[in-house]
């Protein structure tokens, strides 16, 4: 019987073992955002990994920092992931507002980036922290690509 016991004990923490990097591995993308996401909408964080939502919007705004729209006051320059639940079109994110700057784009097929210090803006800069305005757009538009 304590034979029976200790086995049933190795299995069930082991399975527990199990578990933790599957988590782990989930938690290292925007999935889980994605899938909680609204049809229509593109979405900002101020985190890495789709974590510390900063807005969302199924329409443009051309300034994150002013008090209007989707995007307000602090939103502007946080933005360190960002995930496109569109339905037709791709979303240009630029380094200015008034959607001027440098841009960058993130694609519908694609989905999200999840760390956008891996990414720059047409211009060089780092899109890390340096989001001030977005516009839906056709990829026609886009010369830049969000990864």
């Amino acid at each position: 019987m304590r034979k029976a016991f200790a086995a049933l004990t190795t299995v069930a923490v082991a399975s527990l073992g199990a578990l933790v990097p599957a988590t782990s591995a989930q938690a290292a993308d925007c999935s889980d955002a994605m899938a909680g996401a609204l049809s229509g909408y593109m979405y900002a964080y101020d985190s890495t990994n789709c974590n510390g939502h900063l807005g969302h919007a199924s329409g443009d705004d051309s300034n994150w920092g002013d008090s209007a729209l989707s995007f307000q006051g602090a939103d502007t320059n946080k933005a360190s992931s960002i995930l496109n639940n569109g339905n037709s079109y791709e979303v240009k994110f630029y380094n200015g507002t008034g959607y001027s700057g440098g841009h960058i784009c993130l694609s519908r097929s694609e989905g999200w980036a999840s760390n956008l210090s891996d990414d720059d803006y047409n211009t060089g800069a780092s899109a890390n922290n340096s989001i001030s305005s977005h516009a839906w757009a056709s990829a026609s538009n886009c010369s830049k690509w969000a990864v």
